[in-house]
């Protein structure tokens, strides 16, 4: 392990203070924000673009395709070009794609921009790995876990405030409000963080082509990318299906209330640096254990009681809490081991494995829509259920040897 994980870091590289680690985090949690806002948005904005209900939900698809699209096209990129401009270049993007989510007048303008919004928020997932160059070996799990912890917080707080912005204004003032904060942020960037010249690498073409050997050739990516496409399957079912849940006749909560219900999830972004911590103590295989079984005790917790009551609606918070704890702690402990395979790979590396586990993600928002529409709650809550079983049962057949990550060429 040891070639492996120092081949590439050098010794010039700044290492990452307590404030440049706190402004990535912040920056995470915004940039990734920009992909949810919209979500609770759906019906609004559908209705003023004169979307049919049928081609509103193409409003959350385009950014998740654009998101995907740029974890395999522009974040391997961090390998290739300097890293601070970079990241401002694909914040530019974002800016752009979040001015024309703004002026949509039609439906075509507003899809492709949504489109474009998820390609630039890409922009967080090489902060991520550049906050991993800019530390040390010891605490590298630390930074990480400190740095996604920012990312959770954004991505849980992004539906509340979207919908508060609303309440109080219009959909289009949400947009306008992310890009203020965009252009904030991006000045600050700029003058705040180190510049990084990654080492001589291959072409782009073959940059792109090597993340499938990646895949192929490093069982610890490959098994890591995969026990978080079933932890994060699992947090996109409940997080699809629960505002149903709450909005039903069962609980009949207004949209402020599933809104200030979305609040208490953001609890569980505790765990990203807790798990850092563990992660640099060497307890990977205990903490991977335990954060996929909280994943699966979280749904167990919501058949403890009859839906509607209030015993039931504080499980289902309590649920919430200890489901993205687990989730957020099981994507430090992995990007941890993955992040240490070596600094020239490290942007591929975080590509390969987001975008496993997001299409993860995407599947489970499917399949739980689908669940929730045919079985309800009861069917949603035991697949949810099943992912992170399914996870434990896959890490029940890893060796303990195979925590020392290694790529083999």
């Amino acid at each position: 392990m040891s070639r492996i994980a120092t081949r590439g870091e050098t010794a010039h590289e700044p290492a990452a203070s307590g404030w440049i680690t706190l402004l990535i985090a912040a920056a995470c949690g915004l940039i990734a924000a920009n992909i949810y806002y919209a979500q609770p948005l759906v019906g609004l904005i559908s209705a003023d673009l004169g979307m049919s209900p049928g081609a509103a939900g193409l409003i959350v698809t385009m950014t998740q395709i654009g998101y995907g699209a740029g974890l395999l096209f522009l974040v391997p990129l961090g390998d290739l070009i300097e890293n601070r401009k970079l990241i401002l270049w694909v914040m530019g993007l974002a800016v752009i794609a979040l001015a024309g989510a703004m002026l949509a007048r039609d439906s075509l303008q507003f899809l492709v921009s949504a489109l474009l919004i998820g390609l630039g928020s890409v922009a967080v997932q090489i902060l991520v790995p550049f906050a991993a160059h800019l530390a040390p070996e010891a605490r590298r799990g630390r930074v990480v876990g400190n740095v996604m912890s920012g990312l959770m917080v954004g991505i849980m707080l992004a539906r509340p405030v979207s919908s508060l912005i609303t309440y109080f204004s219009s959909w289009h003032m949400v947009f306008l409000v992310s890009i203020v904060a965009m252009l904030v942020l991006g000045a600050v960037l700029a003058r705040a963080l180190p510049k990084r010249q990654p080492p001589p690498a291959p072409s782009y073409g073959r940059l792109l082509l090597s993340m499938a050997t990646l895949m192929r050739t490093t069982p610890i990516l490959r098994r890591r990318a995969l026990y978080q496409a079933c932890m994060f399957g699992a947090f996109s079912v409940f997080w699809t299906c629960t505002p149903l849940l709450l909005a039903s006749p069962a609980f009949g909560m207004t949209q402020s209330g599933i809104a200030l219900f979305a609040l208490a999830g953001a609890a569980g972004a505790v765990a990203a640096p807790i798990a850092g911590r563990v992660a640099d103590r060497g307890w990977v295989r205990p903490a991977s254990a335990f954060a996929m079984t909280l994943g699966a005790v979280s749904f167990l917790l919501t058949h403890l009681a009859e839906p509607g009551s209030n015993l039931s609606l504080g499980l289902l918070v309590t649920a919430a809490i200890v489901l993205d704890f687990g989730v957020s702690a099981n994507v430090v402990l992995g990007q941890r081991l993955i992040y240490s395979l070596g600094a020239e790979y490290r942007s591929r590396l975080n590509g390969v494995y987001m975008a496993t586990f997001f299409a993860g993600g995407a599947l489970g928002s499917a399949l739980g829509g689908w669940s929730y529409a045919h079985g309800g709650w009861t069917a949603t809550s035991w697949l949810g259920f099943a992912l992170p079983v399914l996870a434990l049962l896959y890490f029940a057949t890893e060796k303990k040897a195979s925590t020392s990550p290694g790529i083999r060429t």
